[in-house]
């Protein structure tokens, strides 16, 4: 059989029912200014850490939200904490603490 440079590729359907999301609950109920981003991406722009790494505190939250949890733990350690984010967030998130929260959640004080 003849090789046309095709293969089939896995299923790689995300069944967001089954995901926990139990650390997002947690975090909007000790932050809920978090309810009011808009994913503009204002915090990932500013941040020192994203500019050096592949942290992005739009993208984590993103993840967090839909209960993709798995390299969470990583992304939330690249954050210094520095407080630039809550600066140029139009909506007034306050990123420090919701970054704050998951850490308490994940146990990484």
């Amino acid at each position: 059989m003849n090789s046309f440079g095709f293969e089939i590729q896995k299923d790689n359907t995300i069944e967001y029912d089954k995901n926990d999301l139990s650390l997002a609950a947690f975090v909007l109920r000790h932050e809920p200014s978090l309810y009011n981003c808009i994913q503009c991406g204002s915090c990932s722009g500013t941040c020192p850490a994203s500019a050096i790494s592949s942290y992005q505190f739009r993208k984590m939250q993103l993840l967090m939200r839909r209960g993709e949890t798995k390299h969470l733990r990583e992304d939330v350690a690249h954050c210094m904490l520095c407080g630039k984010c809550i600066l140029v967030c139009p909506r007034g998130v306050n990123t420090r603490n919701v970054i704050r929260q998951i850490r308490i959640a994940l146990n990484m004080n």
